[in-house]
């Protein structure tokens, strides 16, 4: 199952509880989960380093075949192990907090059921906090194995199982079931608070209450169409995601998961970005999650305003700014160095982000009916900046590490800033004042992006000002509304990507020949923007049909990476990735969607 030590990275499935995310082998083995947040340093993290990086293994003592699921409408992970001597089934949440007890400050509980015959199991928790890079101790705590290190420990619970060993490495300890029989372990954590050890009972409650939550908000999910199960899925997905204190949406769940294997690709998606709003936000509403959208467009107006207007391009999930980049003395997975934590991509420029903060207000605003005349003023004034700006270059979607260059994609969105400014001024959210500037900027960036975006050659837009390269990003522009979808040149471009930059279902993000080093694999997220820009056109047969290719892609439970390899299906990347299961959500979404989330000004703005 592993190679070189290393799982295929769709061999993962994820648990969360709105706090940190943790990674769930297909053989039982916990290889990621960073403490106390999901953007902290890593107490788990054989996933980039299967030596050096820490696991929580659990697996029969003999040689197992494994299959496994969520519980229908939930994250909570249900594995079943078959041995020649028996069956059992391994039950793993990250658990919800109660209200009305002390609770620990994370708690990760794996229930064990022996279903048939005899089985014995092996548990071992390799604990390595900060990334690896810090000290820790083991201690006995009566029956009780604790690792500390500085402000941070966990301890691990085991109720019907032998007594924990500990040794310079670990913890660990057997299981021995027979048929109906059922053992219970948990892994406590605590960061700077004292270390909580629970009752079974507790804990067993918890695990049950996590799994009803679950299925009761996903039974509040509105969309009704032919792919609810990859929708809620992809929702559950999502809002495992969601940091709960805050309402930030991390782009993923991990760092430095390689873009191809070996390759130097390698970056930190454990924050918010700012480009991700309008995705997210247009998700939630099709999904009917208004409660979640009001607090993720709070959350990223709160997070912007200290620069405003300048915006940054992510955020940390508690608002904070500074994540710088740096690399970790780690293997990498499967050799794929450097491993990263931070992200340098903050320093760039990226204009886009302009109009995904401004599309996002006008999407909330027409589903919330609220937006205070502070926020309507704060838009006003990124409206206004944009108008300063939108000429320069900019290092684009795609974050190149390259100099800056004129994106098409990046002036098309500022257009869109531009554009929803005027749409908000038009529902009284705005002031006129300077909506005359918005409208004579938004005509030029249009003359522009038609002038100098356009080749004959290629009959498409083209990725830079000026060349006859394409970009997967424009994609986006029927869905945000720069062009009707039945436009011939909308039409054109999804013809010429999918012509160019296709292969099978799978879409790349950009020609390799395009000046930008380095290898990648087709961006999934650009797969499923082609299936919503093909449904708008109308052309739903073939959206549908490419639909369903797609989602026969995903892992085993549902899940995607941020690439795939088309020509071995291997995902790729960071795992799961938010982006790709939004645009799975908007583009299932796009074959009925809701009124006032169809962008295009003939529906946004009836005669």
């Amino acid at each position: 199952m592993r190679v070189e030590g290393y799982l295929p990275i769709a061999a993962y499935a994820a648990i969360g509880d709105g706090r940190t995310v943790a990674l769930v082998g297909l053989d039982g083995s916990i290889d990621w989960l960073c403490i106390p947040n999901l953007d902290s340093p890593s107490v788990f993290g054989a996933i980039v380093d299967h030596a050096g990086g820490g696991a929580f293994a659990l697996a029969p003592d003999e040689e197992f075949s494994a299959t496994r699921r969520y519980l229908p409408g939930t994250n909570v992970l249900e594995t079943t192990f078959e041995t020649a001597t028996g069956r059992v089934r391994v039950t793993d949440a990250l658990t919800l907090p109660e209200t009305t007890v002390l609770t620990p400050f994370r708690e990760l509980a794996r229930r064990v059921e022996c279903l048939t015959g005899r089985i014995r199991l092996t548990w071992r928790v390799e604990p390595r906090f900060g990334h690896s890079l810090a000290t820790w101790r083991a201690e006995r705590r009566g029956s009780v194995a604790v690792a500390v290190s500085g402000p941070d420990a966990v301890a691990v619970h085991v109720w019907d199982g032998n007594p924990a060993v500990t040794d310079a490495d670990g913890l660990s300890g057997r299981l021995q079931l027979g048929a109906g029989d059922r053992a219970m372990l948990a892994l406590t954590m605590a960061h700077q608070e004292p270390l909580v050890f629970p009752q079974r009972g507790d804990v067993e409650r918890r695990l049950d209450a996590t799994a009803e939550f679950w299925t009761r908000w996903s039974s509040t999910l509105t969309y009704s169409g032919p792919w609810r199960e990859a929708v809620v899925r992809s929702a559950l997905a999502m809002k495992m995601l969601v940091f709960a204190p805050s309402g930030a949406v991390a782009a993923a769940a991990t760092t430095s998961l390689p873009e191809v294997i070996g390759g130097s690709r390698n970056w930190d998606y454990r924050y918010c970005w700012i480009r991700d709003s309008t995705f997210t936000i247009e998700a939630l509403l099709h999904l009917g999650c208004l409660a979640e959208a009001r607090a993720f467009f709070w959350w990223f107006m709160h997070a912007t305003r200290l620069t405003r207007p300048r915006l940054r391009v992510f955020h940390r999930l508690d608002g904070g700014s500074r994540a710088p980049e740096r690399t970790l003395p780690l293997d990498g997975y499967r050799g794929s160095r450097p491993v990263r934590v931070g992200n340098a991509a903050q320093s760039q420029r990226q204009l886009d982000v302009y109009g995904t903060l401004l599309d996002a207000a006008w999407l909330y605003a027409g589903a919330a009916g609220e937006l205070d005349p502070d926020t309507g003023r704060a838009l006003a004034d990124v409206a206004d900046h944009v108008c300063d700006v939108w000429r320069q270059p900019d290092h684009g979607i795609w974050e190149v590490r390259m100099a800056p260059t004129q994106f098409i994609h990046s002036k098309v969105m500022c257009w869109v800033a531009l554009d929803r400014a005027l749409r908000l001024t038009d529902a009284g959210y705005l002031s006129r004042r300077t909506a005359a500037r918005w409208r004579y900027e938004a005509d030029a960036i249009r003359s522009f992006v038609d002038t100098r975006g356009w080749s004959n050659e290629a009959h498409s837009y083209v990725g830079r000002a000026g060349e006859g390269h394409l970009d997967a990003a424009l994609l986006m522009l029927p869905i945000v509304g720069y062009l009707e979808p039945d436009d011939p040149r909308a039409n054109a471009t999804l013809d010429a990507i999918r012509r160019e930059l296709g292969r099978g279902p799978f879409v790349y993000r950009y020609a390799s020949e395009d000046g930008i080093k380095g290898e990648d694999g087709a961006f999934l997220t650009c797969s499923f923007w082609l299936v919503h820009a093909l449904a708008l056109a109308g052309r739903q047969d073939e959206a549908a049909s490419l639909m369903d290719q797609l989602l026969g892609h995903a892992n085993d439970v549902g899940l995607y990476a941020e690439e795939i390899d088309p020509a071995t299906g291997e995902h790729l990347g960071n795992f799961p990735q938010a982006l790709v299961h939004l645009a799975l959500v908007n583009a299932a979404a796009a074959f009925n969607p809701r009124p006032g989330i169809v962008r295009s000004e003939r529906a946004a703005r009836p005669a």
